[in-house]
């Protein structure tokens, strides 16, 4: 750690209160707050948008300059040269695996992909109509009921079998809150299939028929899964921390996450592009479009253009947009009006300089919409697809942190409400 000082005055009085600058192996230094409290004080940050709350090894963001590492690795290379479950191995344990790595934890995967007969009467007390999300939630919460007995948090081995769980059956569990919204069986994974591969059958085959997936969809889905694979610090990953940090069941945390992921600011902005182009209706509106998103008074914003973090180009975009003309084009959808409307909303956002002055550049969340309603996923699935790929950066992160010294959450506040007051006679 530096031996750095960064000094506080208040009100230019003595007594200089002296926080430690701690710097990161790439990003911003940091300064640690802790000892303040000793002085009477707390910072105020709502949002934690200024805030450090952990050290982490995992993921890296520069959104200035369009970076995302994983483990030091650029997305671009991984989405490229890697896989879904070959990330999963890297978030949780730092090194790409050998081949033989590899083989052990995709066999370890494939295994552990069916759930208890049990979760199956678990989602008849569901109605047809439920949000697939608030079924999520509740499944993924329950498997705390199923792994429990011989589960030491603060054991690693203990906690990589959690992993493997929760990341093999995620995909199932997904699939399971289709199915059950259109009436039909749920399907079984089958062993001898990869983990997209799966998730696509277990999604749109029937007991009446052999398993036939398209291999193209199938990558196209490995490919969003491990673009979503982690993000660092977010909402969801931090209330996954939070819950962790009072030494809660795993399955529990994960499903703090998704409850987290669940709101439209965090994971249901790919579901907002799709909202958006149907609120455009045709090609011939869309300069009608433009014009109000251009307009500062008018409440109307173009979805799935510009990003939080990222203030260049989201790498993950760069990706996805490629992987979004081949689904497009396998599946012959280039005629259907909401991609054309897409793709014309794309070229002026590349184009046009109100958009590229302000760096609003199509995200992760406009190119996914759009592939995963081109596969013939609903829209109310979108969110459930998200957290399918995250899983392994939840449980990365759940991992690491009680691998280290860790202690309980505990957000302070500015309180402005009453003084001490007697109850009235």
């Amino acid at each position: 750690m530096s031996e750095r000082k960064a000094r506080l005055s208040i009100d230019g009085k003595e007594g200089t209160i002296e926080l430690p600058v701690y710097e990161g192996s790439t990003g911003p230094d940091v300064i640690d707050v802790r000892s303040l409290v000793n002085a009477g004080l707390f910072t105020y940050d709502p949002g934690f948008v200024s805030t450090a709350a952990c050290d982490s090894d995992i993921t890296y963001i520069d959104g200035d300059a369009g970076v995302l590492l994983h483990r030091g690795y650029p997305i671009e290379q991984l989405a490229e040269k890697s896989n879904f479950l070959e990330v999963c191995y890297l978030l949780l344990n730092g090194e790409l695996p050998n081949a033989s790595e590899a083989d052990v934890f995709e066999n370890e995967i494939r295994y552990h992909t069916m759930v208890d007969e049990q979760i199956h009467l678990f989602f008849k007390g569901f109605p047809r109509n439920a949000h697939p999300m608030a079924m999520l939630c509740g499944v993924v919460g329950a498997l705390s009921a199923f792994y429990h007995d011989k589960l030491d948090i603060d054991n690693p081995e203990h906690r990589m079998q959690a992993a493997i769980r929760v990341i093999a059956k995620m995909p199932t569990l997904a699939a399971m809150c289709y199915k059950h919204g259109v009436g039909q069986p749920f399907m079984y994974p089958q062993n001898d299939m990869s983990l997209a591969e799966n998730f696509i059958h277990m999604m749109f085959g029937t007991p009446c028929e052999p398993p036939k997936v398209n291999p193209i969809i199938a990558k196209a889905m490995d490919t969003l899964f491990l673009l979503h694979a982690d993000h660092e610090q977010n909402a969801s990953t931090s209330t996954v921390r939070l819950a962790g940090s009072t030494g809660s069941n795993p399955y529990a945390c994960i499903a703090s996450g998704i409850a987290a992921l669940w709101g439209p600011a965090h994971g249901g902005a790919n579901e907002a592009v799709l909202e958006m182009l149907y609120e455009i209706g045709d090609e011939s509106r869309i300069e009608e479009f433009i014009v109000r998103a251009k307009d500062k008074d008018d409440p109307f914003r173009l979805m799935g253009f510009g990003h939080r973090v990222y203030k260049n180009y989201d790498p993950r975009a760069t990706v996805i947009r490629g992987i979004c003309k081949q689904v497009l084009d396998e599946l012959g959808s280039d005629n259907d009006p909401l991609f054309r409307i897409a793709r014309k909303l794309e070229k002026i956002a590349l184009e046009d300089d109100y958009f590229i002055e302000r760096k609003l550049f199509p995200n992760v969340d406009f190119y996914s919409g759009i592939i995963l309603k081109a596969i013939g996923i609903p829209t109310s699935l979108f969110t459930v697809i998200f957290a399918t790929g995250r899983t392994p950066g939840w449980i990365a992160h759940w991992h690491e942190m009680l691998s280290e010294s860790y202690r309980i959450g505990r957000p302070r506040q500015l309180y402005k409400g009453h003084t001490k007051r007697d109850y009235p006679a």
